[in-house]
């Protein structure tokens, strides 16, 4: 679906029903750069009206860990299909149940509304990639980051966010904002940990012991993009099948994901 300024509604209804199909790219796998394989499941090329989207970004020189893939595949797959494992049995949205990699050296972020990016305390934006991000939300797109911890990671991100967006703050979101409750309430939050917690008993990774919810608005209030900073909401949907790492943590990151979902598909 692209990504639109915005129409009188019954001239987005026909867009968006004849959009969703012509644009939507096939499923395309990546056996060299994936961290935690799995089964790729029946409906694997279904065309839907909605998709998951993680970016693939450059990380560079801000990764000593990661190898030649980068940061940008942590938890995938496997985390992204149990996720929408759950989208498919706990909504009535109409979803296909494999992601899309959305790769940045393209301009095929503007064909998805929603995308999401995991491990962000490592990216490395290039000057092309910052100019297309901010024209990205500018149009409609939505972001959901995730998965990064501690002072040193947030300034690496905040030092890409700022130049995409040198005259937006961050702020945290308030509890009565309708991302919280557009679907799930989710007023009483808690911290959700890595897997790393089963072993360390630790919510919290590196030095990132309190958990935020923070974002940047459009000029009409609307979330452009989100940041569940010092949590790990990817593990919780890896792990969802562990018994071994708490549901209450699955649970909860399942409700905000879809939340965020359908903030993003109807604001």
């Amino acid at each position: 679906m692209r990504v639109r300024i915005a129409l009188p509604a019954i001239v987005v209804l026909c867009f968006s029903i004849s959009a969703v199909f012509a644009f939507q790219a096939q499923f395309k796998q990546y056996p060299g750069e994936e961290d935690n394989p799995t089964t790729v499941p029946p409906g694997a090329f279904e065309r839907t009206e909605w998709t998951f989207a993680r970016l693939r970004y450059p990380s560079g020189r801000y990764t000593e860990y990661a190898g030649e893939r980068g940061t940008w595949p942590t938890d995938f797959p496997k985390a992204d299909r149990q996720f929408l494992q759950g989208v498919r049995r706990l909504t009535r949205i109409h979803t296909r149940s494999t992601e899309q990699v959305i790769d940045m050296n393209t301009d095929e972020v503007y064909n998805w509304p929603w995308v999401y990016a995991v491990e962000v305390g490592h990216w490395d934006l290039t000057d092309a990639q910052v100019k297309m991000m901010r024209e990205y939300f500018l149009r409609g797109g939505f972001l959901m980051v995730d998965d990064f911890h501690g002072t040193y990671e947030w300034e690496v991100f905040v030092a890409s966010m700022s130049r995409i967006f040198p005259d937006r703050p961050i702020v945290e979101i308030e509890d009565k904002d309708p991302i919280f409750h557009v679907l799930y309430d989710l007023e009483n939050r808690v911290q959700v940990p890595g897997l790393q917690y089963v072993y360390s008993g630790k919510v919290y990774e590196k030095d990132g012991v309190v958990p935020h919810w923070r974002g940047i608005y459009d000029d009409r209030g609307r979330l452009m993009v989100t940041m569940c900073f010092n949590q790990d909401d990817g593990d919780a949907w890896e792990h969802a099948d562990n018994p071994q790492y708490p549901e209450k943590y699955t649970s909860q990151a399942y409700r905000l994901g879809i939340n965020y979902i359908i903030y993003a598909m109807t604001h």
